[in-house]
């Protein structure tokens, strides 16, 4: 009979544990939800947006699964996609969603357009899905200026639908704006917004302090750093350590300034100051730098992707700010998720991807120590490997000298070897260079060879040919890539026994604690 009684009470427990959630555990899980994502969204954060024109785009569901696996917890979409709206739904992965340019006409003359709008595509989602934003067009009064004159209303018709559904404090409305509404942003202190828009950006402005919402921002520092060749360094507008002497300084604050992208931040917040308003926040929609070009495109190079986007991440996730506001970390979305190779010439407008379309990286990021943000992190690893224009005889001395006293590992570049061919000074110099570099332990100092050499985060490995620093991470990428492409199938397998019912890992233990006490008493 004891028995009897103990083997029922083991099934009331694992019955309870395994129960499908009710509605109102259900309704109070996305409550939970909502309130850590607006406690989340006040501190700073990296995210990515999501452009389309890819020709082989990843379902929505194995998208989803796609973005949990990368730990990417933002997303700013294009359009209102309703499938990945539907997708994203009790994952916790936040979204800002587009009005396209295409239907502010609309939108911008029918209140009743903008409430139907807002119907079906967020009260329909929300808060299942954490929409957390709607970008109002893109780069309106730059690419479409006839269209000026709806953005406002088409904006403030889609915040009064909000406010009759009672969302207008969780989603905030704004539109997505280009560096070139602003002039003259070097120093900051004499940026200004161009004035013939300042019949839309007054009101504008005024909308977005009333209602607490961002000034959204597409700042490419390396379009600065195009333009203005010879007078933008690179290593600037890339975010690289600099020597005192090679900062940017503000003669008007005396402020000084490592990196593109802060002053290009800094010049909207004095464009701001300038027409009154100094209680909007810039958040930075779109940032990035292409990995491939043109012959016109020298430096869209993976290296300097790789440089650029590592080096923005933990920028943001250091919450260091700007010089002239320390206190405020602007949060940036990184364009873009995968390259869009359906899109126009030239070269580098399809390459401005993170990832494949296939969902394998372009390159592998370096943001080890900066939070977990994005699986593809090779944790810091970096290669020494020869510079281009140097001449072969010089190559030859510092390869003879790595070969020689530096005892660096040369075997793989004898004749008949992985790493023979190409046959010229530079391949085997970059191989015996980076060998000498990692048996040094990547010391300070060590990828020098009298200024011949130079540190890239992106493997020279080719063929057959795998560099020394690349076979230390072999298996640690090999992993990576794999993360990637099983990811759909193994977030839908994880705890989807029992009928569908979602397990958690933290349901199962609790269970398993409970059994403890039958298990070992018997």
């Amino acid at each position: 009979m004891a028995n009897s009684k103990l083997t029922t009470y083991l099934i009331l427990i694992i019955c309870s544990c395994f129960t499908v959630p009710s509605t109102a555990k259900t309704s109070t899980l996305v409550q939970e939800i909502k309130q850590q994502s607006q406690v989340q969204d006040k501190e700073p954060f990296v995210g990515v947006n999501l452009g389309t024109d890819v020709s082989d785009l990843l379902s929505a569901t194995d998208l989803v699964s796609f973005l949990q696996v990368q730990k990417i917890s933002h997303i700013r979409l294009y359009d209102a996609n309703q499938d990945i709206l539907k997708a994203l739904a009790k994952t916790k992965i936040r979204v800002i969603i587009s009005v396209p340019n295409n239907q502010l006409l609309a939108i911008g003359s029918s209140n009743t357009t903008a409430a139907s709008w807002i119907d079906r595509y967020v009260v329909a989602y929300y808060p299942e899905t954490l929409i957390t934003g709607i970008a109002v067009g893109d780069e309106v009064l730059t690419t479409v200026p006839s269209s000026a004159p709806l953005l406002l209303p088409a904006i403030q018709s889609l915040y009064g639908a909000l406010v009759a559904a009672n969302l207008h404090t969780q989603i905030k409305v704004s539109t997505p704006h280009a560096a070139s509404i602003i002039l003259d942003t070097f120093p900051p202190s004499q940026a200004y917004f161009n004035q013939s828009l300042t019949s839309v950006m007054v009101p504008l402005l005024q909308f977005l302090s009333r209602t607490d919402s961002p000034l959204m921002m597409n700042l490419y520092p390396y379009y600065v750093f195009m333009e203005n060749k010879g007078v933008v360094p690179l290593d600037n507008s890339l975010f690289k350590p600099l020597t005192p002497s090679k900062e940017m300084v503000d003669p008007n604050t005396l402020l000084h300034y490592t990196n593109v992208l802060d002053a290009m931040i800094d010049a909207a917040y004095v464009s701001m100051k300038n027409l009154n308003v100094t209680d909007v926040v810039v958040l930075v929609t779109e940032s990035g730098w292409p990995s491939k070009g043109d012959s016109k495109e020298p430096y869209a190079t993976k290296d300097n992707a790789d440089t650029y986007n590592s080096n923005l991440i933990k920028h943001v996730l250091d919450r260091s700010g700007t010089p002239l506001h320390p206190e405020i970390t602007s949060s940036v979305y990184i364009y873009e998720l995968f390259n869009e190779d359906l899109r126009s010439p030239p070269v580098s407008e399809a390459n401005w991807g993170l990832f494949y379309s296939n969902s394998t990286p372009v390159y592998l990021l370096h943001v080890s120590g900066s939070g977990t943000f994005l699986a593809n992190d090779t944790t810091n690893q970096t290669f020494c490997i020869a510079m281009d224009g140097i001449d072969s005889k010089t190559l030859q001395t510092a390869l003879d000298w790595a070969c020689g006293p530096g005892r660096a590992n040369c075997s793989e570049i004898q004749p008949g070897e992985s790493c023979y061919q190409p046959n010229n000074v530079k391949n085997h110099a970059s191989c015996a260079f980076d060998s000498y570099y990692q048996m040094e332990g990547k010391a300070s100092g060590s990828c020098d060879f009298k200024g011949v050499a130079m540190i890239t985060t992106t493997d020279p490995s080719h063929g057959s040919c795998v560099f020394p620093g690349s076979k230390m991470v072999s298996n640690k990428t090999r992993t990576v890539l794999n993360s990637t492409e099983v990811s759909g199938a193994a977030e839908r397998l994880k705890f989807n026994t029992f009928h569908g019912s979602q397990i958690s890992a933290t349901t199962v233990v609790f269970c398993i604690l409970l059994l403890i006490p039958f298990v070992t008493t018997r």
